[in-house]
């Protein structure tokens, strides 16, 4: 049975870093939190999924060489079209987001090196797509939004750091369904997206 594991990553190892297991026909699934990049690795081998993915920036703007050194590049082709789309997103050498962005070139090379198939996913711009709201507007009704799609593992309690894995590892099935788009040049770093019209 197909599987996807969503991480909503956090920047730093003192804050909670969502996951959600998922699996497709019929769609169950298993959400938690965790904090340390080890223990994220044991989750992602726990499952065993056929695609991990990430909430994260997972590649750098092409032409920059560091996060530390200040220089031009500042977007990818795949955070453009999220500006082109009217998607709202943090820029990723922003402040915060320079810790996050990171952390999760750190850990998708540890994944990738253990053999998964690593993907970068925007929650946020997913659930915009997807007619959800956005854990800061309505966590209720996108807690509701993605029981309504399969998610019963997201009780009432559940966390926001929760409800984006599970987002994640919704489009992480999606992905596997191959009804998704891929914003973004292939070289630089993509954004895995579902269609409108996507729906579990």
């Amino acid at each position: 049975m197909p599987c996807a594991v969503g991480i909503d990553l956090a920047g730093s190892p003192k804050r909670p870093t969502g996951y959600c297991a998922a699996w497709d026909e019929p769609i169950r699934c298993e959400a938690g939190v965790v904090y340390q990049d080890e223990e994220i690795i044991d989750v992602v081998a726990r499952f065993s999924p056929d695609v991990v993915a990430i909430d994260a920036p997972l590649t750098l703007p092409r032409g920059r060489k560091s996060l530390d050194r200040r220089e031009r590049a500042h977007f990818r082709e795949c955070d453009l079209e999220l500006r082109r789309r009217g998607i709202r997103f943090f820029p990723i050498t922003l402040g915060p987001m320079r810790s996050l962005t990171r952390r999760g070139i750190m850990l998708r090379s540890l994944l990738v090196d253990r053999g998964f198939n690593v993907i970068e996913v925007y929650p946020g711009g997913a659930q915009d797509v997807l007619g959800l709201p956005r854990k800061h507007r309505d966590m209720r009704g996108l807690l509701a939004g993605l029981r309504r799609m399969g998610f019963g593992c997201l009780g009432r309690e559940a966390s926001g750091d929760e409800a984006d894995a599970a987002t994640c590892a919704l489009v992480g099935l999606l992905y596997l369904r191959n009804n998704y788009e891929a914003l973004g040049d292939a070289e630089e770093g993509v954004i895995i997206m579902p269609r409108k019209t996507a729906r579990l």
